[in-house]
């Protein structure tokens, strides 16, 4: 009897290490998905009558992953390629010598491993998507709550235009949502594995199965996932996207935690973690940990990804190696995700907005945020010749000058009759700013 192995405990994770997704995707958690299909093959066979009601129980019985030794599985793995072979053995020895035989009757390895691992994702998936739920609901009540705090926007590190802190928090709920939807979709299409040796299901029909696709719909309902079309041992089109969509959430959350990264930065102090990490060495420090595990996430997800989509081109009816370079990176994949959405949750769940230091930050270009906005409106006052060279000058003198842009202009005779109050407020050009952050609320 043994439990994890002790090498699986993320200390150089802390990004996923105790999430949900961390007990899914353990070392034990995988070899109970490799048990379930073994055993959910022989149940599916009882089911018609090609194996007795018996072998069904003795395999489910024994299918307990505490029965067996992990260490010694993964070590002796070695020897043919992956842990399919000895556990086959194993169970075998355990189910005994009446029923032993109808264990991964008919089946290849691939068979056993590829359903253990879609068992593994969409375990692993049932995990993500409530803090990805616990996440949009957070964000909705920020961009709610914040529609029409009026912050600096900005483009290429700089003060653009102004936006509200509002519609920014609707957009990284709807990345939140776009990532909950495929991943949805995804959790929902993963399909059982059965072809035999090259795909063939002839192994079946040798042990007298008159209609071998019927079996897979039974092994496929013994699992709850989905029957194939095919046997897709070189047909990837699963792991693609298990790939896409852990990618896209792990970037999708990165998006939220970039800019909290930024906007949380001592000098700029316009949202805060509400409990951030300390430092080993500074008792001033609250670090932004959770948006800096996410962002480690993001940057991790694409290489992990890229492995996966670069074994499509498996070889042959079943292939040495492609098919073998999925198994980490896979797993990788569904604990950054899981942990990146656990953090995310918790980050959005507790995130601080100073509203105060946006409405401040507005000013730090003495006005000169809304030229955009003055160029456009003073066109139609001055001509757009004029108005470009008094606004060129205007904006050299508020810098040189440190006044504001609305003083300056004041002075100008041309615009005695402007309401350049009203033209120079930030909080006056925020364009469909809070109708977009309506619009995107309604999304459910």
């Amino acid at each position: 009897m043994t439990s994890a192995h002790p090498d699986d405990t993320g200390l150089l994770a802390p990004g996923w290490a105790g999430s949900p997704a961390a007990s899914a995707t353990s070392d034990t958690a995988c070899l109970q998905a490799l048990l379930d299909a073994e055993a959910a093959l022989t149940r599916a066979q009882a089911s018609l009558d090609l194996a007795p009601a018996g072998a069904a129980g003795a395999v489910t019985e024994a299918a307990v992953a505490d029965r067996f030794d992990v260490r010694s599985l993964a070590e002796r793995a070695r020897g043919g390629g992956n842990p399919v072979i000895p556990l086959v053995a194993d169970l075998t020895e355990a189910v005994g010598e009446e029923y032993g035989p109808y264990v991964h009757r008919g089946a290849t390895s691939q068979d056993i491993m590829d359903t253990a691992m879609m068992l593994v994702a969409a375990r692993a998936l049932d995990t993500v998507l409530p803090d990805l739920a616990r996440t949009e609901r957070a964000l909705a009540r920020l961009a709610a709550g914040h529609r029409d705090t009026v912050m600096p926007g900005r483009t290429l590190s700089q003060h653009a235009v102004p936006t509200t802190f509002g519609l920014k928090a609707a957009g990284w709920r709807s990345l939140t949502l776009d990532a909950r939807d495929r991943i949805k979709a995804v959790r929902e299409s993963l399909p059982v594995q059965l072809g035999g040796a090259t795909g063939t299901l002839a192994a079946f029909t040798a042990y007298g199965a008159q209609d071998p696709q019927a079996l897979v719909a039974a092994y496929a309902r013994e699992l709850g996932l989905k029957e194939p079309l095919l046997p897709w041992h070189t047909l990837r089109t699963s792991i693609a996207d298990l790939a896409g969509c852990l990618a896209f959430a792990a970037g999708a959350l990165g998006k939220v935690a970039a800019d909290v990264l930024v906007l949380g930065r001592t000098e700029i102090a316009e949202v805060a973690e509400g409990s951030g990490g300390g430092s080993s060495a500074m008792p001033h420090k609250a670090n932004p940990v959770r948006s800096t595990l996410i962002a480690a996430a993001a940057c991790r997800a694409p290489q992990s990804a890229a492995t996966l989509y670069g074994s499509m081109a498996a070889e042959d009816e079943r292939p040495a190696g492609a098919w073998h370079a999925e198994w980490e990176p896979l797993r990788d994949l569904l604990r950054l995700v899981g942990g990146a959405a656990r953090d995310a949750a918790e980050l959005t769940e507790g995130l601080r907005v100073n509203a105060e230091a946006m409405r401040e930050h507005l000013g730090l270009t003495h006005g000169l945020i809304v030229s955009e906005r003055l160029s456009a409106e003073l066109a139609a006052v001055l001509g757009r010749a004029r108005a470009k060279a008094l606004l060129t000058e205007a904006a050299r003198r508020t810098y040189t000058e440190g006044r504001p842009l609305a003083e300056l202009l004041a002075e100008e005779p041309e615009l005695k009759d402007v309401d350049l109050g009203e033209l120079t407020d930030p909080a006056r050009y925020t364009g469909a700013a809070a109708s977009l952050t309506d619009r995107a609320l309604e999304r459910r």
